[in-house]
C-alpha cells in the first residue's frame, strides 16, 4: 500500500559558498592591449557585414516612383475664382497646388485696389477657399494673387483674378461687362477725345464713366456719358492716364477699361535750356534677390548722381527675358510687353542730391529671367551700378 502520509523524496542542492569565486585578473597592460584587440575585431567584423550589406535606396512613393528631392517650389494653383462677392467681402476658391520638392503649407494672398499702390496680404493654411473682408468696401476694383507656399519655404507663382464689388446687397448684385479697346485720337482746346468699344452684351449698360487717373493712387471720375464717345479734360500727375467703366441702371459698375496716357501739355517742347531738358544723372543697380523655377524677386535701386533734388520720378526699362511683374512696392508699377514703367509713390516722390530710392517687384517667367540692360530716369539713360 501507499502511504499517503509520505513526503516526496528532497533534492540535493550543493552548499552555497560564503566566500566570492576568485575572478581571473590580468596586468593592467595587458588588460588594455587586450580590449583593444577586441575592439578591433568588432569594427573589422562590423565593417565586413556593412560592405556586404546592399545599399539602402529610398522609399518607392505610392505610386512607385523615387520622391522628388529637387529644390522645386509648387505650383501655381490653377482655377481660381470668386465665388461669392458683397459689399464689404469677396470668397475666392482654387485647385490644390502641385507640391515640388516638399508638401504645401498653406497659400498666400495678396490684394490691392485698382488704381492703388497699397498691397494688402492674407496666409491661410493648406485650404482651397478663403474669404476676405479687411478692406473691401463698395463699388471697388480688386486684383487678387493667390500663390501657393510649402514646408520649406519655398512660393510659386501667383494665380491672378480682378473683381468689382457691388453698390449693395440687396437688387441687382452683379456688375456689368467691361467696355474694351479705349483709345485716345487727338488733343483740342485741352480736351482729349476718347472712344471705346461697348460690351458684347449693353442689355445692362446704362451708361459709362470717364476717369481721369493721376499714376499715384488718386482718380478722379471726369464725366458721364451714353454714347462710345468723350471729350475728356486734362489730367495731372506723374503719369496721367484716362479709363473706362460700365454702370448699369442700379450704379453697379464694371471692371476698369484698359487706360491709355493722357497729354501732359498742349504746348510743344520748349527749348534746349528749360529744366525739362536736363533731367538729372542718375545710377541705377538691378539685383535679382531672389528665383525659382517659374518666379523671381527683384529689387531697384535708383540714385540721383545730380546736384539738384529729383521732385518725381519715372523709371522705365525693358527686361531682357519673358517676366511678367506680378506684384510691386515702393512704386506704381506698369508693363506692356517686356517694357516696364515704376513711378514713385507719394512718400518718396523726392530724390535728394546723392540719395537713393528703392522699390521692388515680383513676377514670374518661363524662357528667361534675364535681366534689364538699360534704364532711364524721367526720360534721361542712367548708368547701370
Amino acid at each position: 500500500m501507499t502511504d499517503v502520509n509520505a513526503r516526496p523524496p528532497r533534492r540535493f542542492r550543493a552548499p552555497r559558498s560564503s566566500h566570492p569565486q576568485p575572478r581571473l585578473s590580468l596586468p593592467l597592460p595587458v588588460a588594455v592591449a587586450a580590449a583593444a584587440a577586441t575592439l578591433a575585431l568588432m569594427a573589422a567584423t562590423t565593417g565586413a557585414r556593412a560592405a556586404a550589406a546592399p545599399a539602402a535606396t529610398p522609399a518607392p512613393s505610392p505610386s512607385g516612383s523615387t520622391p522628388n528631392t529637387s529644390p522645386a517650389p509648387p505650383g501655381a494653383p490653377t482655377g481660381l475664382a470668386a465665388t461669392q462677392v458683397t459689399t464689404t467681402s469677396v470668397t475666392l476658391t482654387w485647385a490644390a497646388a502641385t507640391p515640388g520638392c516638399c508638401p504645401v503649407e498653406g497659400y498666400d494672398i495678396t490684394y490691392l485696389q485698382a488704381f492703388n499702390d497699397i498691397i494688402w496680404t492674407h496666409a491661410v493654411g493648406n485650404v482651397t477657399t478663403v474669404t476676405i473682408t479687411a478692406n473691401i468696401r463698395p463699388a471697388t476694383e480688386y486684383r487678387f494673387s493667390v500663390s501657393a507656399r510649402d514646408v520649406a519655404g519655398h512660393r510659386s507663382a501667383g494665380a491672378s483674378i480682378s473683381v468689382v464689388t457691388p453698390v449693395t446687397d440687396t437688387g441687382d448684385t452683379t456688375p456689368p461687362p467691361r467696355p474694351s479697346n479705349l483709345t485716345a485720337s487727338g488733343t483740342t482746346g485741352g480736351r482729349t477725345l476718347l472712344s471705346w468699344m461697348p460690351p458684347a452684351d449693353t442689355s445692362d449698360v446704362a451708361g459709362y464713366n470717364v476717369y481721369g487717373f493721376d499714376g499715384w493712387f488718386v482718380s478722379t471720375l471726369l464725366g458721364t456719358t451714353t454714347a462710345t464717345t468723350f471729350q475728356a479734360p486734362g489730367v495731372t500727375g506723374p503719369l496721367p492716364q484716362y479709363y473706362v467703366r460700365a454702370r448699369d441702371a442700379a450704379g453697379n459698375i464694371s471692371l476698369a477699361s484698359n487706360t491709355v496716357p493722357a497729354p501732359t501739355s498742349s504746348s510743344p517742347p520748349g527749348p534746349s535750356s528749360s529744366p525739362s531738358s536736363h533731367p538729372p544723372s542718375c545710377l541705377v543697380s538691378y539685383t535679382n534677390q531672389a528665383q525659382w523655377i517659374r518666379g523671381f524677386v527683384a529689387g531697384i535701386t535708383v540714385t540721383n548722381t545730380e546736384s539738384t533734388a529729383v521732385d518725381g520720378w519715372t523709371v522705365t526699362f525693358a527686361f531682357g527675358g519673358d517676366q511678367q511683374v506680378t506684384g510691386y512696392w515702393g512704386a506704381v508699377v506698369s508693363q506692356s510687353g517686356t517694357a516696364v514703367t515704376a513711378s514713385n509713390a507719394p512718400w518718396n516722390a523726392v530724390i535728394q542730391p546723392g540719395a537713393s530710392v528703392s522699390f521692388g517687384l515680383q513676377g514670374i517667367w518661363a524662357a528667361s529671367n534675364a535681366p534689364p540692360t538699360a534704364f532711364s530716369l524721367n526720360g534721361d539713360a542712367c548708368a547701370i551700378a
